[in-house]
């Protein structure tokens, strides 16, 4: 070309945000002078990133709490779909968000701009005929998994598997001394990681029930620490508030935006559901699983799910490896009686399969996640000799 890529980027929220950062790194490793605009995170924005938005516009949980942000999601979303009609990219990428990018995308395409939607939604777990929504929307879907793609080719619809990005960046084999060790952690301690989410709603729905089962755990675990992740101030002061409240005498070490390496550091973990599942299974550590929504958005959620399970190891696995204790079952007894038993040999038993599923999804992620966008603009703009011929994909690991 004889001009600069021209590529918007839309993205979410933190995961997103981790997304297409590597993305955007593994593009400008292939042509350095490609641009990209959108909405990002602090990610995107270090990896060169025009961000016309802060991305937090697009951070909301739960199907009934969209309805009072829905005034100012549908205005950034006209601002941002006008943007790229008036100043057309040689692609757009929406990166997860799916309830505001393939709308978004359906509106570029038709305007007779290319688009990627990476991270494929869930249309094998629950509202199967959204696989004709996103085939209206986009030219091609990047797929984390196997059977993701699988789904997509009994439909026609253009998907490559990539593999995880998360599973490239983590090693098979942590190191738990260091990190304890950069976190100022005392190296002999049994210790909890505490995730309570990255949204304001979910620490709203899930500080009580963790902070409350710590407690009930240092009555029975006197010398047992706890780590909690916090991905920001916000967040920071949120938690403080509540556990001032509710367990001030408790001695929780707070960290900041460095989830990994906390996980990293812990013998067991207690998390919200989402992405960070993912990650604490990829670190390999056991985990149990908690979780929260307003009870409409709960009700209406189960009866749209077509899988017995919503955390990724459990779907990828394909059985209840993970403890999922949600709405009503997130009690402190329950959260409790998982964290004992995953203490003892049972953890080990669940960190052997996270082993092994780790390896299923290690693909060289953001490397094949450009060459797809990169080849979907123009397939000259990728040399073949750096394109794999055989990725070695098992389509039926799963």
């Amino acid at each position: 070309m004889d001009r600069p890529l021209r590529i918007g980027v839309v993205a979410g929220e933190l995961s997103g945000d981790t997304l297409g950062a590597g993305l955007i790194k593994a593009i400008k490793a292939l042509h350095p002078d490609a641009e990209f605009v959108g909405i990002g995170g602090p990610q995107m924005i270090e990896q060169g990133c025009d961000s016309l938005f802060d991305m937090e516009e697009l951070s909301v949980m739960g199907l009934v709490e969209v309805l009072g942000r829905l005034p100012r999601l549908l205005k950034v979303k006209k601002t941002i779909t006008n943007y790229f009609i008036d100043n057309p990219p040689d692609v757009f990428i929406g990166i997860d968000a799916p309830d505001f990018n393939l709308r978004v995308e359906l509106a570029l395409k038709k305007s007779g701009i290319k688009t990627v939607h990476y991270v494929s939604p869930s249309v094998w777990a629950w509202r199967q005929n959204r696989i004709h929504a996103i085939a209206a929307a986009t030219n091609l879907v990047l797929a984390f998994l196997p059977f993701e793609k699988a789904f997509y080719d009994k439909f026609n619809v253009p998907c490559e598997f990539i593999g995880h990005t998360l599973a490239d960046a983590i090693p098979l084999q942590t190191d738990k001394l260091a990190a304890r060790q950069k976190l100022n952690l005392d190296a002999n301690k049994t210790w909890l990681a505490v995730l309570p989410g990255s949204r304001n709603a979910e620490l709203k729905k899930l500080c009580e029930p963790f902070i409350q089962t710590c407690q009930r755990l240092a009555q029975n675990h006197p010398d047992l620490g706890f780590v909690v992740a916090l991905v920001n101030q916000k967040r920071r002061d949120q938690f403080e508030a509540a556990w001032k409240e509710l367990a001030p005498e408790l001695d929780f070490k707070l960290i900041d935006g460095t989830a990994r390496t906390v996980l990293e550091a812990s013998d067991v973990v207690m998390l919200a559901s989402g992405t960070v599942a993912l990650e604490c299974m990829l670190v390999n550590r056991p985990m149990v699983v908690g979780y929260r929504v307003n009870a409409l958005s709960a009700a209406i959620a189960r009866r749209m799910l077509k899988t017995p399970y919503v955390s990724l190891p459990n779907i990828l696995a394909d059985q209840p490896l993970v403890k999922e204790l949600l709405q009503e079952d997130c009690t402190v007894d329950n959260l409790s009686a998982e964290i004992e038993r995953l203490m003892s040999a049972e953890g080990e038993v669940m960190q052997a399969k996270f082993n092994q599923m780790h390896q299923w999804i290690r693909k060289d992620a953001d490397k094949q996640a450009a060459l797809a966008v990169l080849t979907l603009i123009d397939p000259t703009l990728v040399d073949i000799n750096i394109v794999p011929s055989d990725q070695n994909i098992k389509s039926d690991v799963l």
